[in-house]
């Protein structure tokens, strides 16, 4: 059975895109009291010395502070209202929405939906104002033993952050269903020529690949109040030297911004594409009556 294809998708990366911070800064670790830099260097030195992945190496270090481990997830879930977000978040979620929503789209209709994947906690982001904005959240999660966190459930790493890209082209977002099943691709919910992605940096490059590789569109951002500027350094390595990405911009999300602006005239241009195909399809599949 043929899909409609009339969504178009946005997936955003959350830390240092949506936020300025790593999540984990301004909640985990601030409740139990621990300086983020000195957390980090000893995640990366459990990396180097024991061959850790990233996500399984910060869950590990976290689980060994008492302070944390002695929280729930519910409690990680009333922390996602203290995040911070780049200008113009959450606001811009509803304001890119009325995009689709103008006249010349009601014959389809077309709609937006946008998704976060996060190599951090799902259940601090299903905490936050974001959470009422899009349709799904993936992230990282905790198991539960006795009311507390006690393992990693599920993790995600840089690479199998792609794996959510074609569960949201697929429309397989309930994670028992199995992504590798084959689906035609006239039957997939969202094209990956109507998907965009956004992300920070070398993190995201694997979904940067897979998004140009598809017919994507991919968009990197640097926060602009970076003094060091690392984060625009990332952001124009991928874009001038590696051409991971499209288009790189400010992570500012309010109208009339750089962002912004790239944003709506992308979605613009494939809500008018998707009205075309429509209407060729319909013209195609037009038999002429017969003459008198």
């Amino acid at each position: 059975m043929h899909q409609p294809q009339n969504i178009i998708a946005i997936v955003y990366d959350f830390d240092h895109t949506l936020s300025p911070h790593y999540m984990q800064d301004h909640t985990i670790l601030r409740h139990a009291e621990l300086d983020p830099p000195t957390f980090w260097k000893s995640c990366t030195a459990l990396i180097e010395a024991r061959d850790y992945d990233q996500e399984l190496a910060y869950m590990k270090r976290m689980l060994e502070e008492p302070r944390i481990r002695s929280l729930s997830n519910q409690d990680l879930k009333t922390m996602g209202s203290q995040l911070s977000f780049f200008p113009g978040v959450p606001t811009f979620f509803d304001e890119l929405n009325m995009i689709v929503k103008k006249p010349q789209y009601e014959e389809v209709p077309i709609r937006l939906e946008h998704y976060v994947v996060s190599s951090g906690l799902k259940a601090i982001l299903d905490g936050s104002v974001v959470a009422s904005h899009v349709r799904a959240i993936f992230g990282c999660e905790f198991d539960e033993e006795d009311g507390h966190i006690s393992f990693p459930k599920r993790t995600i790493s840089h690479t199998q952050k792609t794996q959510f890209l074609f569960r949201v082209n697929k429309g397989l977002t309930d994670l028992k269903a199995d992504v590798n099943d084959h689906m035609p691709e006239e039957s997939r919910r969202v094209p990956f020529r109507q998907m965009i992605y956004v992300g920070d940096g070398p993190t995201d490059v694997p979904c940067f690949t897979v998004m140009k590789k598809n017919g994507g569109f991919a968009l990197a951002v640097y926060n602009p109040e970076d003094q060091t500027r690392r984060s625009f350094e990332k952001c124009y390595q991928l874009t001038f030297h590696a051409d991971r990405v499209h288009f790189m911009a400010p992570a500012d999300y309010r109208p009339g911004s750089h962002l912004r602006l790239i944003l709506e005239k992308h979605i613009t241009e494939v809500a008018d594409t998707i009205v075309d195909r429509r209407r060729q399809s319909v013209e195609g599949s037009r038999v002429p009556a017969p003459t008198p």
